[in-house]
């Protein structure tokens, strides 16, 4: 009989689709993905960061069963504690009779509830991809580990994304033992395909925009906001001529500030916000990707993933929680100190010289570094620590 795992998330995400997919392929469980945030069943919902809404365009609910419970909150979101909250949750998963609980982030009121009442009653996985990089002043970072530390007593296992994230579980107390990696990842095919649709896509934009066949272009794709500071990448191609391009792909909040200070740069361009299905062409219309932010809560930056994918050079900040997983340093891109005007100059400087010929060597053993990091892999992961931990509660009940 397969091992029943309730999955509970907030909302259908480009991200974990393909993991609930791979879960669900896994001969011995029975996957169910209980939805919180009922109010984004039509696949629509606001984003704040992008300023516009949002329906992603490549399928989020195929291949996997799931249920979307129903959210009372008043006002309804992710963006705060209350935003989520579904008092039927707990009796539906009951009565599915689910063997193990794997939830996604904690800080609303339904699934840290969920986590409160099943720990010791079923084994509760936990998967968030926080970390510490963001310094917070002495008396607010100790208040916020003994509350941490509280929360992920509700936990069995934490399933850790990457090594800043490992150091943030074990930061809160939760035992080295009872940890398990499981990579933070995309659709790693869908973005390393060699399809001639993207390609030819992406040299269509290089000639609206009038980006020569040898010249070098720099591209941010994004949420236009102050986390991100596209500002400083645009300071930093504006202090010096590196005779290349700069592409910004994205909507948000800055971009009206970004295209003023770039008013009158011919080499400096602006793109409107792409959907998924055309993201792989995106990072192709580049050379290298450069993800400059500086936090707070720049945890991760899956982008990086996408563009390694996607044969790019990468260049990352220091704030961005992925770059010590995912950047080898001069091998498929760089890591510069973050906010630091001077430290990005200097690596931009490096990557503008190599050429498009250099960039796309390092794009490709970026490519082959970023298959381990891939949906696969996580989905074997925790299927492989879910059937692990059922098995060890059933030898100690027998």
């Amino acid at each position: 009989m397969k091992a029943k795992l309730a999955i509970i998330a907030t909302h259908a995400i480009q991200y974990y689709a393909p993991l609930f997919r791979i879960l669900s392929s896994n001969d011995s469980l029975d996957v169910r993905v209980f939805y919180t945030w009922s109010q984004t069943v039509s696949g629509e919902r606001a984003d704040s960061g992008f300023g516009r809404t949002i329906r992603w365009d490549v399928p989020l609910l195929d291949g996997y069963n799931y249920e979307f419970v129903a959210n009372v909150a008043k006002r309804p979101g992710t963006d705060h504690f209350w935003g989520l909250r579904n008092p039927t949750l707990i009796a539906i998963v009951e009565r599915w009779g689910a063997d193990a609980i794997f939830v996604i982030g904690w800080n609303s009121w339904t699934h840290l509830n969920v986590m409160r009442h099943f720990k010791c009653k079923t084994p509760v996985f936990f998967r968030g991809d926080s970390t510490l990089l963001d310094r917070r002043p002495l008396l607010r970072a100790t208040a916020r580990r003994i509350v941490l530390r509280w929360v992920y007593r509700h936990i069995d296992i934490a399933l850790a994304v990457g090594r800043n994230n490992y150091d943030y579980f074990v930061w809160c107390g939760v035992p080295r033992e009872r940890i398990v990696f499981a990579p933070h990842s995309v659709d790693i095919e869908r973005f390393s395909r060699a399809d001639a649709g993207y390609r030819e896509r992406a040299l269509a934009w290089r000639r609206e925009l009038a980006i020569g066949d040898d010249a070098v272009a720099i591209i941010f794709a994004g949420k236009l906001q102050r986390k991100k500071d596209p500002l400083l990448l645009l300071d930093a191609f504006i202090q010096r001529d590196f005779g290349c391009h700069l592409v910004f792909i994205g909507d948000g909040e800055l971009e009206g500030r970004l295209r003023a200070v770039a008013k009158g740069q011919q080499n400096i361009h602006f793109m409107p916000f792409q959907n998924q299905s055309l993201m792989p062409a995106v990072y192709r219309l580049g050379d290298v990707f450069v993800l400059p932010s500086c936090g707070p809560g720049e945890t991760w930056g899956l982008a990086l993933n996408e563009a390694m994918a996607s044969g790019c050079a990468i260049i990352a900040s220091t704030a961005v929680g992925s770059a010590r997983d995912l950047v080898v340093q001069g091998v498929n891109g760089w890591v510069f100190e973050a906010r630091s005007l001077p430290s990005l100059m200097r690596v931009l400087r490096g990557a503008v010289a190599l050429g498009r010929d250099g960039l796309r060597l390092m794009g490709e053993q970026g490519r082959r570094a970023v298959a381990r990091w891939s949906t696969e892999e996580a989905g074997t992961r925790i299927g492989a620590a879910v059937l692990q931990l059922i098995r060890d509660r059933d030898c100690k009940g027998a």
